[in-house]
């Protein structure tokens, strides 16, 4: 009796690709939201981005990191634990909600493209844009 089972979970497994190890998903898709953030502010402002990882799933596995680029302007960008962020760096996320301060550094208008890159390299891109706003005293 025990050869005919043997021999039948033999021939099940040619015939249905039988696999004896178990898939365990890891990687989910994920989205970057944020808080409104002002569109205009004045040279040595700092406005605050409020960000939250939204995940798909949940692998407690997953790794974020956070990197930035600034194609318009000029400005500084830290994280809410003090790190300075320095443009096309890497900078590693500890949790799914952070925020960001962004500091003009310009008399112009300024764009920061924000990047959270998981360990399955997934990306997320989230672009801000900021228009001057003059001083009472600037002309």
């Amino acid at each position: 009796m025990k050869k005919i089972i043997s021999y039948s979970f033999l021939v099940a497994c040619i015939v249905f690709g039988c696999n004896d190890t178990l898939e365990i998903q890891q990687k989910y898709s994920f989205d970057l939201i944020t808080m409104p953030v002002p569109k205009r502010i004045k040279q040595d402002e700092t406005v605050e981005i409020r960000c939250l990882i939204v995940k798909e799933g949940d692998y407690s596995g997953a790794k974020y990191q956070i990197r930035y680029f600034q194609p318009d302007g000029r400005g500084e960008l830290r994280l809410d634990d003090g790190r300075m962020l320095t443009p096309n760096d890497l900078f590693q996320l500890g949790n799914d909600t952070f925020r960001l301060y962004y500091t003009s550094r310009c008399t112009e208008s300024q764009t920061i493209d924000i990047y959270i890159v998981d360990n399955f390299g997934q990306v997320v891109q989230k672009r801000f844009s900021f228009s001057h706003e003059k001083e009472e005293n600037e002309e």
